[in-house]
């Protein structure tokens, strides 16, 4: 019995390096920078970033765990063409210049470690703006008991976008209207606008309704938007816009023309404005408009289209005409000949009908004109020879010669041409030569051309061969309904069936189809055939590189898979290890090829490469197989402490690890440390012996006698049975430490303020001052006069309330990082923050003291606050914290309503332990931020210990 107590008691007591839960999950926090116009939370607890639009969005992911998380930033509820919802940003600051409306919305920051589950945080971020409203006017004039008089009603329409919803106000000069105000003023806002229109109604328009109306929106200052406004100026002559055109609405012109249109504002009150337009494009780079009149120099075919000449003066409805703009031009002329479509034929045979068809694309279609040759003779209609403009069978506008019941006579070459009235030009068509050798086309593949084989990127050549009178081009798709050519076309004609692919590429292997076309041959069936290309490249293989970590005497089996490739079967595979050559027994045709290791050792430890072949060309994987130690992770959640003995001109550093994937390898020996100063000669080396192979096991070294103010590169490298492992570095880099008094009270004597920044975000700062140094200008009846000792050379900080200082101006005094070393989360180490505040004036606004977690929550928690004139004296207040995690002390000022507004602070202790509950003079020095207890449950487990000696004892 008392073995086991004394093995207890013996556990109880800590050992060096017993850091177990090293490990840490990840863990998130948003805080947002930059032009934030208020955080806060909405009534779903929400946080809720509000900025204005224009302004730069900066939110930073910080971020802990151990080893150090990758973080990954998303957005959803926003646009969705707006970039950053369709890719993702890596980096733990997320920064938009210039945001935008669109790009509100939720931004989630996701965190991951491969310890624990993701820690994943969201906050909404919403853009304000504010745009120019819109005035319109309506007028309605209805009659009133039939018609001895009438009755004019006016609406001004006032429409605004806005984020938050605008408040509208109506005025009518500089009086502020209301609904209902008199039986003539209505103001209402419609069912469908969503609160973004407000309708002022002017009902029975009487004399001193006319007048100067204004629309002025308001989003009540939010971000600092300032209201807008837009006015109008009703009268008796208030009128909508009334427009003529001085040309036909369809306008037909040659190209190469100067065209002029003229568009005439004929009413309007106020008088209204005339904008031109071009649709479906914008207007072409030859245009000149100027007032009402738009010219058209040297136009062109693609200027054709709708002009818009719209007037506008916000009274009623824009008033609009439009010209449908045609520039002539003719292209694509084409013919068919057509055997007898009753008798089913697809030959030309006497004594049936046959039709021949000719066609162009033109502007205006309607007004071409189509002549017909034959031998050059101008074709004259009889009762066999029929000449029509329309087919119903064919294209609009298609001429078609119909020959029935054909003669040897007919015979002969036959011609069509096409022409435009006042368009100095004439398409002519290819000769049409009707004989009995007119004969219907075939297609075909010549002998050996079924298939083509070539590699990637060499010319690849496709040819279908069409015999017939007369030849039609041909065409060519891709059996792949979905596939199309380099150029981006899914189909391609040529002349003499051959198609040339340059560059060819392996998405180009698959069924080609060749088929004639039926323009410019016979209007009959098309004939097809088709042939494959197979575009043959070198094998594609994985894995790429593998890295391998394994214990000594473990057998393993290499693999290199083939992904693709064509061929597609492995033609050869030499394995090397180290470039010299490996015996594999040869393989037969397969996707992959593989290497076994029996027994690894020292000897077999290496690179190993593959080389697969197939007839086209190789690619290789390699895999490296070894027996090293994976590199050591610096530990992330602590902030290292550092020693600094400014007497001796040194410091002390200690250096804290966790090895990475222990049991992938045989045990970790020893940690070799290698010590340098950067730039500089000669190295120290230290041995550390591993204790502990187990995932997450904290290792410790102090580095002492390091020079002030030298920086240094330490690397850690793990030795196993296999020799060194991987190695991890990191630079030391001194830090002036914090200079607190002898009794561990920081009084600002120092300018450099005992290790307190100022806040980055707040709105201005503290200011570091005594009666000796301070203004001559200072706010009498307010702030203190001297410091807490009373000596006239004593510092303390400051914050002044007077100009430029605003109501609501912060500023934050942010103390140095305390670490908290506890390895066991559930424990939590108690320290007591002690200071004097003077807080004297009638207009002292608010002095708060927060307790900042490094990484661990959302926001500061606040832990006192004070209000208003506290009296003309330092008092004194001590304040107990559990922190958790590494923490700050925030000290906050918010200015107040006036000048006589300043407060202070001094002496501030922060100290571990308990607050003492009679106040005593501070005599123990506070542990600086780089300072902590050597481990958090010592007082436990002594206490533990000296109850189990009593039970023994006794």
């Amino acid at each position: 019995m008392m073995e086991i107590l004394w093995f207890l008691l013996l556990s109880l007591l800590p050992g060096p390096g017993s850091g177990q839960g090293a490990y840490a999950p990840a863990q998130a926090q948003i805080m947002h920078a930059g032009q934030a116009c208020v955080v806060k939370e909405d009534n779903m607890s929400e946080r809720v970033y509000t900025i204005r639009e224009g302004d730069t969005l900066v939110l930073q992911c910080l971020i802990s765990g151990h080893p150090r998380p990758q973080v990954r930033w998303t957005k959803t509820a926003g646009s969705a063409s707006e970039k950053f919802q369709e890719t993702s940003i890596y980096n733990e600051t997320l920064r938009i210049e210039k945001v935008q409306r669109m790009q509100g919305g939720r931004y989630y920051c996701k965190v991951e470690n491969g310890v624990g589950v993701p820690a994943i945080k969201s906050i909404r971020v919403d853009v304000q703006y504010l745009d120019e409203p819109i005035l319109t006017i309506h007028q309605t004039i209805s009659d009133v008991r039939g018609s001895f008089y009438q009755e004019k009603t006016v609406f001004l329409r006032c429409t605004v976008s806005s984020n938050p919803p605008a408040r509208f106000i109506w005025k009518r000069e500089t009086a502020t209207l209301s609904h209902n105000q008199d039986n003539g003023v209505d103001i209402y806002e419609p069912l469908y606008t969503q609160g973004e229109t407000k309708v002022l109604k002017l009902k029975n328009l009487r004399p001193q309704d006319y007048a100067n109306y204004t629309c002025q929106v308001s989003v009540r200052n939010v971000c600092g938007i300032p209201d807008k406004s837009i006015t109008f100026r009703l009268t008796n002559k208030t009128a909508p816009p009334a427009l003529k055109m001085s040309v036909n609405e369809t306008l037909v012109v040659n190209p190469g023309d100067n065209v002029t249109m003229q568009c005439t504002l004929t009413g309007g009150d106020p008088p209204p404005k005339a904008v031109w337009s071009h649709s479906p494009n914008p207007m072409p780079p030859n245009s000149i408009s100027k007032g009402g009149n738009l010219t058209i120099r040297q136009i062109r075919a693609e200027d054709s289209g709708f002009y818009n000449c719209t007037a506008i003066n916000n009274v009623g409805n824009p008033a609009k005409k439009t010209v449908n703009l045609l520039v002539r031009s003719m292209r694509n002329l084409t013919y068919q000949i057509t055997p007898d479509v009753i008798k089913e034929s697809e030959t030309i045979q006497l004594g049936q009908d046959l039709k021949l068809s000719c066609h162009v694309d033109a502007v205006p279609q309607d007004k071409v004109q189509y002549t017909w040759y034959k031998n050059q003779k101008v074709i004259k209609t009889s009762d066999r020879i029929v000449i029509t403009k329309n087919d119903l069978e064919l294209p609009p506008v298609t001429s078609s010669l119909e020959i029935i019941d054909l003669r040897f006579s007919d015979y002969g070459t036959y011609l069509c041409d096409a022409s435009l009235p006042n368009l100095p030009l004439t398409l002519n068509s290819s000769e049409i030569n009707i004989s009995a050798e007119t004969v219907p086309p075939s297609i075909s593949v010549p002998r050996g051309q079924l298939v083509i084989t070539v590699r990637e990127g060499s010319t690849a050549e496709l040819q279908c061969e069409v015999r017939g009178k007369p030849l039609p081009p041909v065409l060519w798709t891709r059996m792949d309904k979905e596939a199309t050519f380099p150029n981006g076309e899914k189909l391609i004609e040529t002349p003499d069936g051959k198609l040339r692919l340059e560059n060819v590429t392996r998405e180009m292997s698959g069924g080609y189809k060749c088929q004639t076309a039926r323009y410019n041959g016979f209007n009959i069936r098309s004939r097809e055939a088709a042939v494959q290309l197979n575009v043959q490249f070198a094998p594609v293989v994985e894995p790429k590189f593998q890295d391998l970590r394994l214990p000594m005497k473990r057998s393993v089996t290499l693999r290199c898979n083939m992904l693709k490739g064509s061929p597609v079967k492995v033609a050869t595979a030499v394995w090397r290890f180290e470039r010299s050559l490996l015996s594999v027994p040869p393989i037969e045709q397969q996707e992959f090829s593989e290497y076994k290791i029996n027994s690894t050792r020292r000897e077999t430890s290496g690179t190993y490469e593959c080389t697969i072949s197939n007839d086209v060309g190789s690619d290789s994987c390699v895999f490296q197989v070894t027996g090293r130690a994976y590199n050591p992770e610096f530990y992330y959640d602590t902030p290292n402490p550092i020693e600094s003995f400014k007497q001796f001109k040194n410091y002390s550093y200690l250096i804290q690890w966790t090895q990475k994937e222990p049991g992938a390898v045989d045990p970790v020996l020893h940690y070799k440390l290698e010590l340098k100063p950067p730039n500089m000669k000669g190295m120290n080396s230290f041995v550390v012996i591993s204790r502990d192979s187990r995932k997450g096991f904290l290792y410790e070294l102090r580095l002492t006698d390091l020079k002030i103010p030298q920086h240094y590169e330490v690397k850690i490298t793990p030795h196993t049975v296999s020799g060194p492992g991987d190695s991890a570095s990191r630079s030391i880099r001194y830090k002036e430490p914090v200079n607190y008094q002898s009794d561990g009270t920081c009084r600002f004597e120092d300018d450099k303020l005992c290790g307190f920044v100022q806040d980055k975000y707040d709105t201005f700062d503290w200011i570091r001052q005594s009666k000796v140094n301070q203004s001559l200008r200072r706010t009498a009846n307010t702030g203190p006069v001297m410091d807490r000792s009373g000596k006239p050379e004593g510092f303390y900080m400051f914050i002044e309330a007077s100009r430029p200082r605003r109501f609501g101006d912060k500023a934050r005094l942010i103390s140095p990082l305390y670490n908290i070393t506890s390895r066991l989360p559930s424990l939590k180490t108690t320290y007591c923050v002690s200071f004097y505040y003077h807080m004297y004036g009638r207009h002292i606004g608010n002095l708060t003291v927060l307790l900042r977690l490094k990484n661990i929550v959302s926001q500061d928690i606040p832990l006192w606050s004070k209000k208003g004139d506290q009296g003309n004296k330092w008092q004194l207040e001590n304040l107990q914290v559990n922190p958790t995690a590494p923490f700050q002390i925030v000290f906050e000022c918010v200015i107040g309503k006036g000048v006589e507004g300043d407060m202070a602070i001094d002496d501030v202790t922060i100290r571990k332990g308990e607050c003492l509950k009679r106040q005593i003079p501070p005599t123990k020095a506070v542990a600086a931020p780089s300072s902590a207890a050597r481990h958090p449950l010592s007082g436990f487990r002594l206490w533990l210990v000296s109850f189990l000696l009593f039970v023994l004892l006794r």
